[in-house]
């Protein structure tokens, strides 16, 4: 079984998303962390270097990597902005988005120095690739849960809609 989770910076998927592998007993993968180990630099380092267009293409490839592997996987927050990304995932799994009020991530991610978009952005200018964002994010995911309570519920929302995916899928 493969569960991607989506949603913009902060919304709570890597947190959520180690629950919800061990309510599952499936392995967690943070997708970020995966791309570090593999290229052997920090995010930040990655987009001061090779760009932002590296990184993209690098997280293309961790999609597919992830996929094969199973699991749940957190993803960055714009991983599944990318058609292929979505379609890829889409073919090995579920595509969950978190569904969180663009202040509660702002909240929570705001001074983060390991987010290079947040370091290079504004309030006002984080909110605008958050409105930007939020459709894609809807279109390119299977489910939707809202992300605005507590990680276990969130966490518990996503294991109940995902069983209620496999046991229509067995009919």
């Amino acid at each position: 079984m493969t569960i991607y989770l989506c949603g913009f910076m902060g919304c709570g998927k890597t947190t959520a998303g180690r629950l919800l592998a061990e309510k599952l007993g499936l392995e967690y993968t943070d997708m970020d962390s995966y791309i570090e180990e593999k290229t052997g630099m920090t995010i930040p380092r990655i987009f001061e270097e090779k760009g932002e267009e590296f990184f993209r293409n690098t997280e293309t490839e961790a999609v597919a990597e992830l996929g094969k592997k199973g699991g749940v996987i957190a993803c960055g927050g714009g991983a599944m902005l990318k058609e292929i990304n979505a379609e890829t995932a889409a073919g090995y799994g579920t595509v969950v988005y978190i569904d969180v009020p663009y202040d509660v991530c702002y909240d929570r991610i705001s001074g983060d120095k390991n987010r290079p978009i947040v370091m290079a952005n504004t309030k006002e200018s984080l909110g605008e690739i958050y409105n930007k964002r939020v459709p894609l994010y809807t279109a390119h995911s299977q489910l939707r849960v809202d992300g605005n309570r507590t990680p276990q519920e969130i966490a518990e929302d996503i294991r109940r809609a995902i069983s209620k995916i496999q046991v229509k899928g067995s009919d």
